[in-house]
């Protein structure tokens, strides 16, 4: 792939940003898909409302209302074996999209049955942390970002921001968002592996954007250092 100029992968010029990988395996820096909520949007709650047929304990009747945190619905308890709800739980419902996600991070130590004697399964159950990618292009079909914003997205003006360019999917141009990093099992029904996955100084530079969006200061002597420096000398020549 061919980087803009300004751009930090262009920049350094490493061998590679990306690399293809024959294994499937979840390691920081995968490239995978996933179905991820519209984070910004007003949840849904589901309802039961009745049984469809009086003999039948999996099939419902169900009402789908805005859920909002102040006046949550009661709880109905009704006798349907796939609307089980447990003490403070609540059926929310989202939008969701499947997207390109980065993996930021992941549990790489499993907890003994041992340990875990006594639990449920999703006590302990395994996650991988990802971070979303949304398309830059501006179509009839997809709202995008403007070039002038994207162009500050990529000299790292807005650090919850990370502009790419992926090497699978329908769009040139990727947004990366640090501020809707979220969850995903680590079940084999939960993602798809793209094939792809981040080199170890691309992985870097990206923890580096990370650090800064997280604690708002860039790290001595790094790369990241070096890009905005260069970014700000180029502007005010």
């Amino acid at each position: 792939m061919t980087f803009p100029k300004d751009s930090i992968q262009s920049v350094f010029d490493f061998n590679f940003w990306w690399e293809e990988t024959d294994s499937h395996g979840i390691v920081r820096g995968s490239l995978v898909w996933a179905f991820l909520p519209h984070v910004d949007q007003v949840p849904h709650t589901i309802i039961p409302k009745g049984r469809i047929d009086p003999k039948c304990h999996d099939k419902a009747y169900v009402q789908i209302r805005p859920l909002d945190i102040r006046q949550p619905q009661a709880r109905h308890d009704l006798p349907v074996s796939a609307t089980t709800l447990y003490d403070g739980e609540m059926w929310c419902a989202y939008r969701a999209k499947k997207r390109p996600c980065l993996v930021l991070g992941e549990t790489s130590k499993k907890v003994e049955t041992v340990d875990r004697a006594g639990m449920s399964k999703r006590k302990t159950a395994q996650t991988v942390m990802v971070a979303p990618f949304y398309g830059v292009d501006q179509n009839g079909k997809r709202e995008g970002y403007p070039p002038a914003f994207v162009e500050r997205i990529r000299h790292i003006k807005y650090p919850q921001f990370f502009w790419d360019m992926l090497p699978s999917g329908n769009t040139v141009e990727s947004i990366m968002r640090f501020d809707q990093l979220q969850p995903v099992g680590r079940d084999a029904n939960s993602y798809e592996h793209s094939g792809y996955k981040l080199s170890q100084e691309a992985l870097a530079l990206v923890d580096e954007v990370f650090y800064l969006y997280m604690y708002g200061a860039v790290r001595k002597n790094g790369n990241l250092k070096i890009y905005i420096d260069l970014i700000e000398e180029n502007l005010a020549s």
